[in-house]
């Protein structure tokens, strides 16, 4: 079984925006069951987790919200990407893939010297 593991500090607002961008507008479970199937189940998001990083979200301007009727016939509150959200996004994306980089530097086995 795998091991679970922790959400890292500024990655959750990346994968709910990447979320939300590949399959459109989505109601907070659906992002978080998306995310632990994307992850393998190697991430498990509680609601205290979710729904305030949802917001912050939204207050800065990179989702809206919208009540709609989901699959079930309940209402729920559905987010979608704002053109804020894809440049946010976008930004994301490319600082951690600079981060990633930076770190595999640090992590590849190098010869003294080379």
């Amino acid at each position: 079984m795998a091991e679970k593991l922790d959400v890292k500090q500024g990655t959750l607002a990346l994968m709910i925006l990447k979320t939300i961008e590949v399959l459109g507008p989505l109601h907070g479970y659906g992002v978080a069951r998306r995310i632990e199937e994307t992850s393998k189940n190697r991430l498990t998001l509680n609601y205290g987790t979710l729904y305030p990083a949802l917001l912050k979200l939204e207050q800065e301007g990179f989702i809206v919200a919208e009540w709609r009727q989901s699959e079930n016939n309940r209402r729920a509150k559905y987010y979608s990407l704002t053109p804020a959200g894809r440049k946010q996004l976008a930004r994301e994306a490319r600082e951690w893939h600079q981060t990633a980089d930076l770190i595999a530097a640090f992590l590849s086995p190098r010869r003294e010297g080379a």
